[in-house]
């Protein structure tokens, strides 16, 4: 009898594989039996959830980041910075709008009328470009709510444009057959706003309480806080039941299919119930089958929900789907912005992917509503792209290792935490997907000499990986290539598309 060894990478790499398909709710030949709605506020009972296959395979979201903040051209955190006295938006709000104790966020909300947005051209668009889900604002810090809120009179329906834009956004995601979710940044809003209760230290409005410290508009503003609440969630238990009341209306009221929080899982036992309530709901919605997705920024999700991270990815395969946000510019309009690239956008998808996260991608719109030229071609760039390139990205899983090259040996910090979205890469740099016996090899730089993937050599493995055929998608050129025993040569093809970030489809034995 023959005795068969394992090395120790190959059983690493077993070992992987079975998590992942744990992590994805069924062994390989089981059924996933249906759920009852069974989620408490215990944290343990989150045990039980199981990653949705349509997020798996989704892989790319877009978001919009708007609301009437955007009003101003200023960018993020307007409502904030313009109380902030001595800052560059309280100069700025001065100069244009007046003082923030006679004209503050309250009056900058009446001029956000959204008149050029039209949510079914943009979807379409957004479709085109290659988004499987959209996720629409419904609320930031500034406490104004994008949806017909019974409970909060400082909605989009009542003021601005008077249109229920999270609604909207739900209408015509489903009209193109995006999964549809909802971001909610109320948690952080309790201390955030604070600053709008007070007064100018200096010059000749010095001590001239601002707007927000008048009674009549603390339902926006909120009551003042005790001294000693100035953490990014408050620990005030009635602003945690009015957070709760809220998000569980939004929930309530459009059913999505993701929710993000801004923050770790809010206010302990609260937010767990409100994640209850969110997974329950969707379980009887979908007759026994769970098909929501809780992001949030929680280091360590271990199976729970998706960890957010944003302005950053990881630095390897995760076992648990991830996902990261970042926006292409600003998270607001700002005039003068610099945006990314649409070859930075797509390289980033890849490296993304390649270690099982998604890419949730805030594409920024005027305060009118409308995108900028130099924002449409951006997403063209990516939309040509994906139409030939998207076999390799969607549907697809890890593969032994997630990539190769310089990039992988300095990898700077993200901003909140991880590394960098955003980064240099060199023809050297390859990133891979898979899809059963089909592997993907991303050259993230055009090359401009033949293309050595070491990751694919004869010897590279203990147990050796047979290379059967090379293509690239979207051409009919007859590539040469040749599998030696340290890497996989590719001679470079004689006609290489337009985008930068080249895809090989490579099927193995």
């Amino acid at each position: 009898m023959k005795t068969i060894r394992i090395s120790m990478k190959t059983t690493i790499v077993l070992i992987i594989g079975i998590l992942m398909y744990s992590c994805n709710g069924k062994q390989p030949g089981q059924e996933v039996k249906p759920l009852t709605p069974s989620f408490t506020s215990d944290i343990e009972s989150f045990r039980q959830y199981r990653y949705p296959e349509w997020f798996r395979d989704a892989k790319f979201g877009i978001w919009a980041h708007w609301g009437p903040q955007a009003v101003p051209r200023q960018g993020d955190w307007y409502a904030r910075r313009l109380y902030e006295e001595g800052g560059s938006g309280y100069k700025y709000h001065l100069e244009h709008y007046g003082h923030p104790s006679k004209f503050g966020y309250k009056d900058i909300i009446p001029l956000w009328k959204a008149e050029k947005w039209d949510p079914d051209k943009l979807m379409a668009l957004y479709k085109r470009v290659g988004a499987r889900y959209f996720v629409s604002m419904a609320t930031h810090h500034d406490n104004f709510f994008l949806w017909n809120s019974r409970i909060h009179r400082w909605n989009s329906v009542n003021m601005g444009p008077q249109k229920d834009v999270v609604g909207l956004w739900q209408e015509a995601a489903k009209k193109y057959g995006l999964r549809f979710g909802v971001s909610e940044h109320l948690g952080a809003s309790f201390t955030w706003f604070q600053v709008s209760h007070g007064s100018d230290k200096t010059g000749p409005m010095k001590g001239v309480k601002y707007d927000g410290a008048n009674p009549e508009y603390h339902d926006l503003y909120h009551p003042p806080a005790a001294p000693d609440d100035k953490g990014w969630l408050t620990k005030d238990t009635a602003y945690h039941k009015r957070w709760f009341a809220s998000i569980t209306e939004l929930i309530d009221m459009y059913k999505p299919d993701l929710l993000y929080s801004d923050s770790e899982l809010p206010f302990g036992e609260t937010g767990r119930k409100m994640l209850a309530h969110f997974y329950n709901q969707d379980i009887e919605k979908n007759n026994g089958k769970i098909e929501a997705v809780y992001t949030c920024k929680h280091l360590a999700s271990e199976g729970r929900w998706v960890r957010d991270i944003e302005r950053g990815a990881m630095d390897t395969v995760s076992i648990d789907p991830w996902q990261t946000d970042t926006s292409i510019g600003d998270w607001y309009y700002r005039t003068g912005q610099k945006y990314m690239t649409g070859t930075q956008v797509i390289q980033m998808l890849v490296d993304i992917v390649s270690k099982n996260g998604n890419l949730l991608l805030n594409v920024v719109q005027t305060p009118e509503g409308d995108l900028e030229q130099d924002v449409l071609d951006i997403l063209e760039e990516i939309a040509s792209w994906i139409a030939v390139n998207g076999e390799g990205i969607y549907e697809t899983r890890p593969w032994k290792v997630y990539g190769e090259g310089p990039s992988m040996k300095k990898q700077e910090k993200g901003r909140f935490g991880g590394v960098r979205d955003v980064r240099p890469y060199q023809q050297a740099d390859i990133r891979f997907t898979s899809k059963g016996n089909t592997l993907y090899a991303f050259v993230m730089e055009k090359p401009t000499e033949d293309i050595k993937i070491t990751s694919l050599g004869k010897k590279t493995w203990t147990e050796p990986v047979r290379v059967r055929s090379v293509k690239m998608p979207g051409s009919d050129e007859k590539l040469r290539w040749k599998q030696e025993e340290n890497a996989l040569v590719i001679t470079l093809p004689a006609r290489l598309p337009e985008w930068k970030v080249v895809c090989f489809r490579i099927e193995l034995k």
